[in-house]
């Protein structure tokens, strides 16, 4: 009988809970993301005809190859595309590398602007070649049309702009282009050893990561400013078996690549990865709630009851949303003997690993090494890097590239979150508070998709808006 009681009681509570969460659903006014690209086609047609000639310089890098020479010549291009820029700003060179300073008024809050030289290789068969800068119907074809020459074109316009009409900023100015990103290589690491040797701490730091994106969850209409304030880190892991070999015809039952096998399918069966929704995750859904249809206003707008549940379900129906949650484990090389009728001696899989903070590198690192134990299998720290701190969405420099996104793009609603991929501004967190992760250009899933794949582009009508970002943030970081 109490427990009955019990259980009624708590029926009551939970359908009383419920029924709070609804209230503030219907009391919570919907909201409608009213940003939408103008049409500038003289800028337009202007800009993407030097994004297109920087995308025609093939700049691809190669991990372990500096290949400054080619980054020299790549630099030869941006001097005559921008030539106030280059011949006003002070340019430091490190081995392709560039680092130019715009002195401000004052040294007392410098802002970099980041985004990288080069790119990724353009393997298969594209609708148009990917270094040939293609301006068609309204868009820009070729390798590094949206990641990031885009960005380095549109800060670069800024600056040119701004000393045609004279003007002098408030702060220092910096103009931090790597030409080794794509490689996790040592470009950006260099720049930023010179800034520390100068003695420059960034107040801000403006780099790629998140961007105008359209339609960025499923049921949010119109587009977003998504800012990257979290940065994961990155591992690679070798998990090693060893045998004594053999012959094929009489496999012993526990031959390196089974007991590889069985490794892989624990851990993806009982991950011991945490899902928690973290401060920047709570901040990206319920900035988002608003904005959606009424089950993401209901569970999204009321996560002092829902986040438990969604903790425990998101990871089951969306990779993208475990991504947000928990450090992310994914066998990407695996290698073994080299016949087929030989056991191998040694086999071994590569696994990649995000890490999150709340279960950040060593953490993460040990949990795999206690599975690997488990089966009798060694593990390798082939490199790893972790989590980054997150930026306070409500520091006074977040508000700056708030008040600046509100200017250019009014009607855009910004949305911190929680990037799951990697960028160069991981090596300003050593000098700078606000390493903040957004290109100010429109990504929708076709631009998302030719990012390191086939057929990348960007829309032309992306670019007066990105330049005109630029130029706000160096004038509103008074």
């Amino acid at each position: 009988m109490i427990a009955i009681y019990i259980l009624l009681s708590l029926l009551g509570l939970l359908l009383l809970l419920l029924l709070a969460a609804l209230v503030h659903t219907l009391a919570t006014p919907a909201k409608t993301a009213g940003w939408v690209p103008k049409e500038d086609s003289a800028r337009e047609k202007e800009y993407a005809e030097k994004l297109a000639e920087m995308i025609r310089f093939e700049t691809v890098s190669y991990k372990g190859q500096i290949q400054r020479e080619k980054f020299l010549e790549f630099h030869k291009i941006l001097e005559k595309l921008f030539p106030l820029t280059f011949s006003t700003l002070e340019k430091t060179e490190i081995d392709g590398s560039l680092l130019l300073y715009w002195k401000g008024k004052s040294s007392e809050r410098p802002v970099v602007l980041m985004g990288h030289q080069d790119v990724v290789p353009a393997e298969g068969t594209w609708e148009h070649e990917p270094f040939s800068g293609d301006i068609e119907n309204g868009k820009v074809w070729g390798r590094g049309s949206a990641d990031t020459k885009c960005s380095v074109m549109a800060f670069c316009q800024a600056v040119e702009e701004l000393l045609k009409e004279g003007y002098v900023p408030e702060q220092d100015v910096y103009l931090s282009s790597s030409n080794t990103e794509e490689v996790g290589g040592d470009g950006c690491p260099k720049l930023v050893a010179e800034l520390k040797r100068r003695g420059v701490k960034p107040y801000i730091v403006n780099d790629e990561g998140g961007s105008v994106v359209t339609e960025p969850m499923a049921g949010l209409k119109g587009n977003y400013a998504m800012i990257g304030v979290l940065e994961k880190g990155q591992g690679n892991l070798k998990i090693i078996a060893r045998s004594n070999g053999g012959h094929s015809s009489y496999p012993p039952k526990n031959s390196p690549i089974v007991r590889l096998s069985k490794f892989l399918t624990d851990l993806s069966k009982h991950s011991p990865m945490k899902s928690v929704m973290n401060t920047q995750a709570r901040e990206m859904f319920s900035n988002m709630a608003p904005y959606g249809p009424f089950w993401m206003r209901y569970l999204f707008g009321n996560l002092w009851l829902f986040k438990p549940l969604l903790e425990m379900l998101m990871p089951s129906i969306s990779a993208q949303a475990a991504a947000l949650l928990h450090t992310t484990v994914a066998p990407t090389m695996q290698s073994g003997s080299d016949g087929c009728n030989v056991l191998p001696q040694e086999a071994s899989l590569i696994l990649n690993l995000r890490y999150i903070p709340h279960q950040n590198m060593e953490e993460s690192n040990a949990a795999v090494k206690k599975f690997a134990d488990k089966y009798g299998l060694e593990m390798e720290i082939v490199d790893a890097y972790p989590a980054c701190e997150p930026v306070d969405s409500h520091s006074p420099a977040f508000k700056v590239v708030e008040k600046t996104i509100e200017e250019v793009f009014p009607g855009l609603p910004v949305i911190p979150y929680v990037m799951t991929g990697g960028t160069d501004a991981r090596f300003y967190q050593e000098i700078c508070d606000a390493c903040i992760r957004f290109s100010p250009v429109v990504y929708g899933p076709a631009q998302m998709k030719g990012m390191h794949g086939l057929n990348e582009y960007l829309d032309t009508y992306s670019l007066p808006g990105a330049v005109d970002y630029y130029k706000a943030l160096i004038k509103n970081n008074e």
